[in-house]
């Protein structure tokens, strides 16, 4: 009998529910879109975590109205979400207080401060200021220090991957591999960190208020009587553990070892490896947990990456947008038109896409130079897209230092992959042949390529991958532009930071932003 697989893929925007074969093909897709968060104080940024829930029960009705002979056949779920986005649950099982999303910008207490020698030996290796930013990023901290009654009654702290598969099964069961955040887990033994381990020193959180943690492709449960009821979903249908939505893209488009990198041109935007070695690319940013067993995938990531895209339709692109409304299209493909009216190297303009500081670079912010009275919008948005590139180029770099590899070929998965300039654009920039996929879909596709395996229906991750991925298109670096592209990235790019960081220093000292 035809087998088919339920990849349920919730994000920041939207919640997916996918039909795929077990060949790979997507067959029908339901997408339920919501607001990405409400903002209550400047900077904050929380969901309910019910919306998550009711856009499941929602998009699963409306598969089993429109297709219920194919409804019918799942043989099994996956659930891939956003990461680092936790869910406070009493021992009911009830949401105790909105979500703070990853979006958020509030900054919890300072807690590394209390711990002298720990403090002085950051100091000496020059990352205090890093990890004291990293701790206080983390929501739980901040919950406990602001909130202490919502943490006093918190039964269970989960990944929103935890808490829909809760919903499901009844468990609170979640995968290794979704376990990405501000969260007390020892990323090189793949489980919760001890007590006197720094992970935990960082983000305290007791062990019991943690989900039960199973590798991916191994079951967390079967569908609940209640959760059929709820979704249409035949009881009894088995809940495969999956991974995170960067890493099962990176699966979903077929890298499974170090000569592919996987690029993920979402709002955050980020280059991944999938390998057996454990190494971090950053220090003290250790590689995340693989939704293959006994994978890693290294990360080098720029936060609000493609989000510069919506940055852009928003301040200067409201022709474009509304044309792709009219033609149907996306704006992505509307906003291809600009980027053939500007050269490559976009008439000397140059873009630093650090629109929200990272780890690396704690005091950056973003720049535009090179400005002159011939620079038009057309000149402004590919320099966007460049800087992007050069970004991406430079984590790959990163990556390729540590690892001492070579990679021979990237792929591309995200909103903006659906562009095909921008996927030349970084093929040259990359100096690498480029592949995109049959679907955009990927992280849809990266969960049924797990649960498929977990189910069975394909023997190994290797088998399931051949058997399941494919691509559709591919983009082979023009040397003309590699060779400008390249001359821009180690002559200017490269030398913008360390020049503008003492500026930015003096912003942030001065305007107190970024914090």
């Amino acid at each position: 009998m035809k087998k088919l697989i339920l990849s349920i893929d919730c994000g920041t925007q939207s919640l997916r529910t996918l039909l795929f074969a077990e060949t790979g093909e997507l067959l029908h897709k339901v997408q339920i879109h919501y607001d990405p968060y409400q903002s209550p104080k400047p900077g904050w940024a929380e969901q309910h975590p019910e919306i998550f829930w009711e856009s499941l029960k929602t998009a699963c009705a409306t598969l089993k109205r429109e297709y219920p002979a194919e409804f019918d056949l799942v043989a099994g779920i996956g659930v891939t979400t956003m990461r680092n986005t936790m869910v406070n649950l009493d021992r009911n099982g009830k949401p105790l207080r909105p979500i703070i999303t990853w979006l958020d910008q509030r900054k919890a207490d300072d807690i590394i401060g209390r711990h002298l020698l720990w403090r002085m030996g950051l100091r000496c290796i020059g990352m205090e200021s890093a990890l004291r930013t990293l701790q206080r990023d983390g929501k739980c901290n901040w919950i406990r220090q602001n909130e202490p009654d919502v943490w006093e009654k918190t039964h269970k702290y989960l990944q929103v991957s935890g808490f829909l598969n809760y919903r499901l099964t009844g468990k609170f069961t979640d995968s290794v591999a979704s376990q990405i955040g501000h969260l007390p887990f020892n990323y090189r033994k793949m489980k919760w960190a001890g007590k006197l381990s720094s992970p935990y020193l960082m983000f305290p959180i007791d062990r019991d208020k943690l989900p039960d943690l199973v590798p991916p492709g191994a079951a967390i449960g079967r569908i609940t009587a209640e959760a059929a009821r709820e979704t249409g979903i035949a009881q009894g249908t088995p809940v495969i553990a999956c991974g995170s939505d960067k890493g099962c893209e990176t699966i979903g488009m077929g890298v499974l070892d170090e000569m592919t990198a996987s690029l993920s041109f979402g709002t955050t935007a980020t280059v991944q490896i999938s390998t057996k070695r454990y190494y971090k690319p950053i220090r003290f940013m250790p590689p995340y947990p693989a939704p293959i067993p006994g994978y890693y995938n290294p990360e080098i990531e720029i936060f609000r990456g493609y989000w510069m895209i919506t940055w852009f339709k928003d301040e200067f692109a409201h022709e474009e947008v509304q044309a792709a409304k009219q033609n149907g299209t996306v704006p992505e493909k509307e906003l291809d038109k600009l980027l053939k009216q500007s050269p490559p190297g976009a008439m000397g303009l140059i873009v630093q896409p650090y629109w929200g500081p990272g780890l690396k670079q704690p005091t950056a912010k973003g720049a535009m130079i090179g400005f002159g009275d011939v620079h038009k919008k057309a000149h402004v948005y590919r320099a966007v897209i460049e800087g992007l590139g050069y970004a991406l180029l430079d984590g790959l770099h990163t990556i390729e230092k540590v690892s001492k590899n070579k990679v021979g070929r990237v792929a591309v998965s995200g909103g903006a992959s659906q562009s095909r300039e921008i996927c030349r654009i970084t093929a040259d920039i990359f100096n690498l042949p480029l592949v995109r996929g049959r679907t955009s879909e990927t992280s849809g596709l990266g969960a049924a390529i797990v649960t498929a395996v977990g189910l069975g229906i394909h023997p190994t991750f290797k088998s399931a991958i051949k058997e399941m991925v494919a691509y559709d298109d591919f983009f082979d670096p023009d040397p003309a532009n590699v060779s400008l592209y390249k001359k821009l990235y180690n002559r200017v790019y490269k030398k913008i930071y360390p020049v503008l960081k003492p500026v930015y220093r003096q912003i942030q000292d001065i305007t107190g932003y970024p914090e």
